[in-house]
């Protein structure tokens, strides 16, 4: 049982179906770049669309957390039920949030099967030698400077996901066609 909800109802009211779509994936994969993408398409298709994103979630959510095994998980579980409570209210929600753990998404997708709401989760597969060269946040070049250490897929583990239900390797594609590829799963799913 849920302890708070927000408008009950309205998604079946308005007969759209929210979702949580989890783009999991190497920092500098091209998580959020795909997830931006996409989230203007279903907004110009008329879907209520949300964005959480990693760097805001840790600065608002989950300030004050670090980057230990633990902290992590707390920090997956916390975008989880955020993004649940929104899916299950008619929103899409796009997470693109690195998520390193297996165990961790396992407890998101749980969460949300036991809720009933739609889940999906993405594995924006980008070899960590693409990602170290985008290296959009200095993080590849800090960590070999010495820096910085626990980078996920570097010096910190990186469990990518066995059975995706869509893998993406943006190295191969363009920002569109990855986009498009997510968004023709949700229309094959119901969800768009």
């Amino acid at each position: 049982m849920r302890a708070a909800r927000m408008s009950s109802g309205t998604a079946k009211e308005s007969n759209v179906t929210g979702a949580t779509i989890w783009l999991t994936g190497l920092p500098s994969a091209g998580k959020t770049t795909i997830a931006l993408e996409l989230a203007g398409r279903l907004r110009a298709e008329g879907h209520r669309v949300e964005v959480l994103d990693g760097d805001e979630i840790r600065e608002f959510l989950s300030a004050g957390l670090g980057f230990s095994r633990e902290d992590r998980h707390i920090n997956v579980q916390r975008i989880g039920f955020v993004s649940e409570l929104l899916a299950s209210n008619g929103v899409k929600v796009l997470v693109p949030v690195i998520a390193p753990y297996a165990d961790s998404r396992e407890a998101v997708r749980k969460r949300h099967q036991t809720e009933g709401t739609p889940y999906l989760e993405v594995h924006v597969a980008t070899p960590v030698d693409v990602c170290s060269v985008r290296d959009v946040k200095g993080l590849y070049a800090k960590q070999a400077a010495g820096e910085i250490s626990g980078l996920t897929g570097v010096d910190d583990p990186y469990e990518a996901p066995e059975s995706p239900d869509l893998r993406i390797e943006s190295q191969d594609q363009t920002v569109q066609e990855s986009a498009a590829a997510l968004h023709a799963l949700l229309s094959e799913r119901g969800l768009a």
